[in-house]
């Protein structure tokens, strides 16, 4: 009996903590169960609305890309609306069952996908294809697919194709400018990407636009100065010559004398903007603007406006250049015959080498330098697109005789093509420089006087004779007056020096000559066939070009020049210049 008393205190103990436990316990489930009535019956909208924002998401709104359009409104670049299709990973990876659906619409494989999701296993976002026509993209967001979205976005389409490919340039997958006027004008192009809040339902569908957090600004369209008529005139006759001579290559330039605008900017071999297969490092660079070469006999009319500055020479001063060759410095300079005693005129009418070099002798090379800086010569033209380079045109303390004497007729400096065709604009604006545009103007622009205008004019004269009977024949037009100069410069070896037996062929020129509307510069690389002179190469191409010109815009003949005498050349490598 005493045991019994010890441990009846124990066994009350144990029974109070059940009975307190046990209470814990109900009070517990208790409060649990009025959470969830209190939730479920007193508080659903909040349930709902922390559900439906599970729902919410916020999408890009992708700008629509500005048109490119030629100076009369033709289309040259347009942007076209395509679609995307992404996903997210974690999603699309637990609705494998239909991954084969997906990969028959899209034109896949389905181990495709499973590759795609493998490498963005850990992101938010991946593109399964892009640039799909609507069509298609709608059959994809039918299959309803877990996980996976369509998104709009734009293609890009050049209906000019080659034609303009260099000076357009082009687009990547995302519709940004990578080259050409594409690049160069990005910002005004491209518009500012907008963003919307939306609500989808489980398949990932767009079933309420929320609101607006950021417009989309679509890009501004931009008008160029080029004409795709002569772009195009441009084009055809440069790929004729190329063939004709078996030429590796080649350029050609149109200006608006009176503007500066570009009408026309080509190069060969090309690259089509809309076919990738067919871009090239090497092709695809605007060789218009990023490529020098020694300019040869065409830096000629600028050497011989100097010598008629310094009082020291008149057109009819009479120049020995006979036995054909002059030594200086141990290196020989020559003409291709001997031409005895000429007069200043008819040393750019010769083309003569020697005749040029005597008469930069007699003038200071620094001024023979600034006079070619005048001209553009060394600098940037300042066009809007990428990659122009500014050529080489040092000046120097001293100068060998062999370096003055070379300079003056274009060797020993480096030039674009549009460098070359802005210099033969100051002549074709009587001595007037003026600025380079490839957009179209609405005013004529203010130009700088860097030559007398009375100079301007005797070199003018004179480059209207050689196309009358000088080197230049082959530029000759019908109806109207033309002054040009030829070109004819052996091509530098990267390695030092000048590759044998190969040359670039070079015409520079305008027209009418009483009133230049038009200038254009011919560049053809590497002629292989019977002849590479540039009056036998090059000329031929100017002449068309602006045939095609003068044509398209009315221009009127002017009167031919009294007593004009006509030398018809022949077809020997020996002619031309």
């Amino acid at each position: 009996m005493a045991r019994d008393r010890r441990k009846k205190p124990k066994y009350l103990f144990f029974q109070g903590r059940h009975w307190f436990v046990l209470v814990c316990l109900v009070m517990g489930t208790m409060a649990l169960a009025v959470r969830g009535l209190y939730v479920q019956v007193i508080d659903n909208d909040l349930l709902q609305a922390e559900g439906l924002e599970r729902q919410v998401r916020v999408l890009k709104m992708m700008p629509a890309r500005g048109k490119i359009l030629d100076r009369r409104g033709h289309v040259l670049a347009v942007s076209t609306p395509v679609d995307a299709i992404w996903a997210h990973p974690a999603s699309l990876r637990q609705a494998r069952a239909d991954w084969p659906r997906l990969a028959n619409t899209l034109g896949m494989e389905t181990a495709d996908i499973g590759r795609i999701l493998k490498r963005n296993i850990n992101k938010g976002f991946v593109y399964i294809k892009r640039s799909l026509s609507p069509a298609l993209a709608s059959q994809v967001a039918a299959l309803g697919v877990r996980g996976v979205y369509r998104q709009r976005e734009y293609h890009r389409y050049y209906p000019a194709g080659r034609i303009a490919g260099h000076l357009l340039g082009f687009t990547d997958v995302d519709d940004r400018g990578q080259e050409g006027a594409e690049l160069a004008f990005e910002n005004h192009l491209g518009g500012v990407v907008g963003q919307k809040r939306v609500r989808r339902d489980r398949r990932g569908h767009t079933v309420e636009n929320l609101d607006q957090i950021s417009p989309v600004h679509h890009g501004r369209e931009l008008r160029l100065s080029i004409d795709v008529r002569i772009q195009f005139a441009a084009h055809q006759a440069l790929a004729r010559t190329l063939v004709e001579h078996k030429a590796a290559g080649g350029t050609a330039i149109v200006l608006d004398s009176r503007t500066g605008e570009i009408l026309a900017m080509v190069n060969l071999p090309e690259f089509n903007p809309n076919d990738r297969s067919t871009f090239n490092t090497n092709v695809m660079r605007n060789r218009a603007v990023t490529d020098i070469f020694e300019p040869g006999s065409t830096v000629k009319p600028f050497t011989l406006s100097l010598a008629l500055q310094s009082g020291i020479f008149t057109p009819d001063t009479k120049i020995p250049t006979s036995p054909g060759v002059l030594v200086l410095d141990r290196r020989r300079i020559r003409d291709i015959r001997d031409y005895g005693v000429l007069t200043l005129a008819n040393v750019l009418v010769k083309s003569s080498n020697i005749g040029t070099a005597k008469i930069a002798l007699e003038l200071n090379p620094s001024q023979l330098v600034a006079t070619l800086q005048s001209v553009g010569f060394g600098q940037l033209t300042g066009v809007e697109l990428p990659g122009e380079r500014s050529g080489v045109l040092q000046s120097k303390e001293r100068w060998r005789l062999s370096e003055h004497a070379t300079l003056s007729y274009g060797y020993g400096l480096s030039v674009t093509a549009l460098q070359l065709a802005r210099a033969y604009m100051v002549l074709a604006n009587g001595g007037v420089l003026k600025p380079i545009t490839i957009r179209r103007r609405e005013e004529l622009p203010r130009g700088e006087r860097v030559l007398p205008s009375d100079v301007v004019g005797q070199i003018n004269q004179m480059l209207e004779h050689v196309v009358v009977k000088g080197t230049g024949q082959r530029a000759r037009l019908p109806s109207y007056r033309v002054a040009g100069k030829t070109g004819t410069v052996r091509k530098i070896n990267p390695e030092g020096g000048y590759l044998e037996g190969h040359y670039l062929a070079l015409f520079a020129g305008f027209a009418p000559a009483n009133e230049p509307q038009f200038v254009a510069v011919v560049m053809i690389d590497d002629p292989r066939g019977e002849f590479y002179y540039g009056g036998q190469v090059a000329a031929p191409v100017f002449r068309d070009i602006m045939a095609t010109a003068l044509r398209l815009y009315s221009i009127p003949g002017d009167i031919e020049p009294a007593g004009r005498e006509v030398v018809v050349m022949p077809q020997l490598k020996q002619s031309g210049a």
